[in-house]
């Protein structure tokens, strides 16, 4: 009676191993020199592994070599599971000491500008052993393909291959210097706003009044909040900012408070995948955001970015 073997049953993982390591160092010859493993020994695994599994994962050409399709999606899968068992190992003959190894990170671009320096500064200072690494980048990266381990974004759509947890949350206000007039009868007031945005003719504010319109003369586009805060404080017009962006200015009173823009909520998530088991590292992490920001409201950003 015959019976029947599983992909995963026949994989080797010591090959699967030497695979990831020639597919990061883009060849054999690479592989070997930052290894110290011979180079026919990685050949030979590799053959092996597309031998058992039946498919052909790398094209040797006379120069160089690439993935397969096949072999990119090994690798990306793989690669990450292997570095979690590294890690498991590690932290069991460790006798369950500090966070070890690499933490990938990716970060929205307002974010890392204001505060992701300082909090990767404390992060390194409390754990030596985890090399921090953060990208800026707005757009929703794949997490897994791209090999992330944490990522924080805002207001993110829905992923049922992600969890996470809110840790900030933030408000939009619309604000302007003490010298700019607010004008009347609906005359619309200069604009600052963020280039790539969709055309704003008026904003719907909540103040001391309650709900009003101010309709708006676009008269700068800018490509980064900061600009556009920046911009403001020079008296070129009104602009709508996150509080955290501004508070301080208008405790300070260089910029007024016009009234609370119409609008979500923006809340700032932490999100890693539900798949995998949540790393050390990765904890760690997120208790040093929570940390940081305890309550997680705007104001207590803005004291840390201004501080």
């Amino acid at each position: 009676m015959g019976c029947t073997v599983s992909l995963v049953e026949r994989m080797d993982l010591l090959a699967l191993a030497d695979f990831n390591l020639v597919a990061r160092h883009g060849g054999f010859g690479r592989a070997a020199r930052a290894t110290g493993r011979p180079k026919a020994t990685l050949s030979r695994r590799v053959a092996e592994l597309e031998g058992s599994l039946g498919l052909r994962l790398l094209e040797r050409g006379t120069r160089i070599l690439t993935l397969t399709e096949e072999g990119r999606a090994l690798h990306a899968r793989s690669g990450a599971l292997l570095t979690e068992l590294e890690e498991v190992a590690a932290g069991i003959a460790a006798g369950g000491r500090n966070p070890r190894g690499r933490l990938r990170i990716s970060a929205p671009l307002l974010f890392s500008q204001t505060a992701m320096g300082r909090l990767a500064a404390g992060f390194a200072g409390r754990f030596p052993e985890v090399r921090l690494e953060v990208t800026t980048e707005d757009r929703a990266v794949d997490m897994v393909e791209e090999g992330y381990d944490l990522v924080i974004r805002v207001n993110p759509d829905p992923d049922d291959s992600l969890v996470g947890r809110i840790f900030l949350r933030d408000r939009l206000v619309v604000v302007a210097s003490p010298g700019l007039d607010r004008g009347v009868d609906g005359a619309a007031v200069p604009a600052v706003l963020r280039g790539g945005s969709d055309p704003v003719s008026a904003w719907t504010v909540t103040g001391p009044t309650g709900r009003v319109r101010i309709a708006v003369d676009p008269v700068l586009h800018l490509s980064s909040l900061i600009m556009v805060r920046d911009a403001v404080r020079a008296g070129a017009g009104a602009a709508c900012l996150p509080v955290s962006l501004v508070g301080r200015d208008l405790a300070a009173g260089t910029l007024v408070h016009w009234g609370d823009a119409d609008g979500p909520e923006i809340a700032l998530w932490a999100l890693y995948p539900s798949r995998r088991l949540l790393s050390a590292r990765v904890s760690a992490f997120l208790d040093h955001l929570k940390a940081a920001f305890p309550l997680g409201t705007p104001e207590e950003l803005a004291t840390f970015i201004g501080s």
